[in-house]
């Protein structure tokens, strides 16, 4: 079994290739500053979106929608808003997206949620 490192890399590898199929242009992942990080930064046609993954194991007790909390969106917002003000060539229209990912004990998804618009 990965750890809990491991296992988010190899969903946000997982949600970007997802993101792709579904016409999202990934622009950046892992995005890191003091006071937070973005996981993929993507444009959705005119819109800059910044997606949070959680992923998670079959039979985990928590599920990756439950462990989205209100401290995580809000930190997610400031770091979008500080990627914007870097980069004002990029859409002005922002969103946070929410991708959680299960993984079967192979680790090959057998749920993916994207969530669109959970914030902003």
């Amino acid at each position: 079994m990965p750890n809990n490192l491991s296992l988010g890399r190899l969903g946000e590898r997982i949600a970007v290739d997802y993101l792709s199929r579904e016409g999202y242009q990934i622009i950046e992942t892992n995005f890191h500053k003091r006071w937070g990080e973005i996981d993929i930064v993507a444009q959705d046609k005119d819109t800059l979106v910044f997606v949070e993954v959680k992923t998670r194991m079959e039979g985990d007790r928590i599920t990756p929608e439950e462990s989205m909390t209100g401290r995580k969106i809000n930190s997610i917002k400031r770091s979008g808003q500080y990627y914007k003000l870097k980069h004002p060539e990029l859409p002005e229209n922002l969103r946070i997206d929410f991708l959680g990912i299960v993984l079967n004990e192979k680790f090959k998804p057998v749920r993916i949620n994207l969530v669109k618009n959970i914030f902003f």
